[in-house]
């Protein structure tokens, strides 16, 4: 490798089966179809208006599976379907409301949190327990930290408040989703080593 010259990059799950642009197409509407999916998983919050769901497992999951374009496209394909009026959202909601009430940052932060977990993955993070756990862990984190912030200024809460009603009944289901994640993702890897051999 010449000097300056960046480190090769591996291929996420979605290269190894992908050989078409439609099928490129059918993965990202595929991950805009399970995020609606487990969108559906909801558990309200006692005095919070975000609900706790399955959606941020689903963000980093196909994230890390798709890559990093793919993977944000999917995250953009949901919003937007979700925005025209498909009940993508958490308990079948739909329209633009979500997007720009209390909810709107944590599925806005979606998106970064999809190209960053993506762009982990192109590097290989997503293959180990010992490094996917805490990749999953930071694009939970992304989303929660995106989330506040638009729940703060949505709703006029001062920052504790906001953290209170926000961030801190999300970080244990945030942290199994992470776990799921983060033991799912070197499970397949394994699974499609061992049928490549």
């Amino acid at each position: 490798m010449s000097a300056g010259a960046s480190p090769p990059k591996h291929r996420v799950l979605a290269d190894v089966f992908v050989r078409t642009r439609a099928q490129e197409g059918a993965l990202v509407l595929g991950a805009a179809l399970f995020t609606a999916l487990l969108a559906q998983v909801a558990i309200e919050v006692p005095g919070s208006p975000v609900p706790i769901t399955g959606q941020t497992l689903a963000v980093v999951l196909t994230a890390a599976a798709l890559g990093p374009g793919r993977g944000l496209a999917g995250q953009l394909a949901y919003l937007l379907l979700g925005a025209v009026g498909l009940p993508f959202y958490a308990k079948a909601a739909s329209g633009w409301g979500p997007l720009v009430g209390p909810t709107g940052g944590y599925l806005v932060g979606f998106l970064p949190a999809a190209f960053l977990v993506g762009l982990a993955a192109r590097h290989a993070y997503d293959r180990r327990p010992l490094t996917a756990v805490p990749l999953f862990v930071a694009g939970q984190l992304v989303i929660l930290a995106v989330g506040v912030s638009w729940l703060r200024v949505a709703v006029s809460l001062d920052f504790a408040t906001a953290l209170d009603k926000g961030f801190l009944p999300f970080v244990p289901g945030g942290l199994l989703k992470a776990a799921i994640a983060g033991l799912s993702m070197p499970l397949v890897w394994r699974l499609v080593r061992t049928r490549a051999s």
